[in-house]
């Protein structure tokens, strides 16, 4: 089960974080906004970018990303849009377990994937911006999807060791240089691992990571993110 009701919801119910309304239990949403969300299916199964029908997109067949799938729950589009920065760049917590909450339903309905046999990696953040900041976004979905799905979370395997400028506006080749010695990581022979992000743009923050990590021996390695730019 992905979600075990407690006593204190039935007695102090939540209210839904978009309209207001009385929400679902479990869930800071109620039934219609849920409806209303704009899951991101179906897509490229290697970087999610929305499709017809599920397969690979003609990037991906030109150039493979270092991971072997990506799964982003929504679109990056309204509400979407304005529920992450609310969760990312206004501290607004309640509203990044919401959106995880209906990830993990999403992925425990979908995935194949065994928890024993993956770990949960966040994206690190630089210890510039976590000071600003107060919390990772990619770690607190990452122990949300953990604690739901049964997974193990391994914060400690990377770390970001260079401060880059901030990717928005920036184009593709543009991303992967900014990148270039971003990220440190840890011994990982032979580990299947799953990064975790809050929103995947071009892919190139996951590439980087990836590629340090298959560099250190990692076996396989996934993407899942909360939303998908398109």
């Amino acid at each position: 089960m992905v979600y075990q009701a407690r006593w204190i919801d039935r007695f102090l119910p939540s209210t839904c974080l978009l309209c207001g309304a009385a929400a679902s239990i479990g869930l800071d949403a109620c039934a219609d906004c849920i409806a209303d969300l704009p899951e991101n299916g179906p897509a490229c199964t290697a970087c999610a970018m929305p499709l017809p029908e599920p397969g690979l997109c003609g990037a991906c067949l030109r150039s493979p990303p270092r991971v072997s799938a990506s799964y982003c729950a929504f679109r990056y589009t309204y509400p979407v849009r304005e529920l992450l920065l609310r969760f990312k760049g206004g501290g607004d917590l309640a509203t990044g377990r919401m959106l995880t909450e209906l990830m993990a339903r999403q992925l425990a309905a979908r995935t194949c994937i065994e928890g024993k046999d993956w770990t949960l990696v966040p994206v690190p953040l630089a210890r510039e911006r976590l000071g600003v900041r107060g919390f990772n976004q990619a770690e607190r979905i990452a122990r949300v999807l953990g604690k739901r799905l049964g997974m193990q979370v391994a914060s400690h395997l990377a770390s970001r060791v260079r401060t880059t400028p901030d990717q928005k506006g920036l184009s593709a080749a543009e991303r992967r240089r900014n990148l270039d010695g971003a990220f440190a990581v840890r011994p990982c022979a032979g580990k299947r691992l799953l990064l975790v992000d809050d929103v995947m743009t071009t892919g190139a923050t996951a590439n980087a990571l990836a590629g340090a990590f298959l560099a250190a021996g990692a076996g396989e390695l996934r993407l899942w993110c909360l939303a998908r730019a398109v």
